[in-house]
């Protein structure tokens, strides 16, 4: 009988450990969770904020896009355009001179008076 009762306070003693353990197992487990959600957590947190920043971002550069193509659509300043027309003017006058020149059946077209009074008649009308 003694026997059976050194057993049972064996079996006892370690049903108590294993319920200590239990616990102890049980709490840690508790405390991991925990970490885990804290962590989860965080990463949505920097998730949501890293969202809005490219949120952000994209608008800035829809509005620096929007605002590019409004530059790049307005009209020339006047000036490019008077001696845009000046220059296409003198490119007409003086191709049937080059024509011939550039296909070798006469000699080069502007000599150094010519090609001086065309600058000045550019500059002349540039001025104007």
């Amino acid at each position: 009988m003694t026997s059976l009762f050194a057993q049972e306070i064996h079996l006892s003693k370690r049903h108590e450990e294993i319920v200590s353990q239990r616990l102890m197992l049980l709490q840690q487990m508790k405390n991991k969770f925990g970490e885990q959600d804290k962590e989860k957590a965080s990463q949505i947190q920097a998730a949501e904020t890293a969202f809005k920043r490219n949120l952000s971002l994209l608008k800035d550069i829809d509005a620096a896009e929007k605002s590019l193509q409004t530059r790049i659509h307005l009209p020339p300043p006047p000036e490019l355009v008077s001696l845009e027309t000046l220059y296409w003017a003198s490119v007409e006058e003086y191709i049937p001179k080059w024509e011939q020149f550039l296909l070798g059946r006469a000699p080069y077209p502007i000599g150094v008076e010519n090609q001086n009074e065309a600058e000045n008649t550019i500059r002349n009308k540039a001025q104007q």
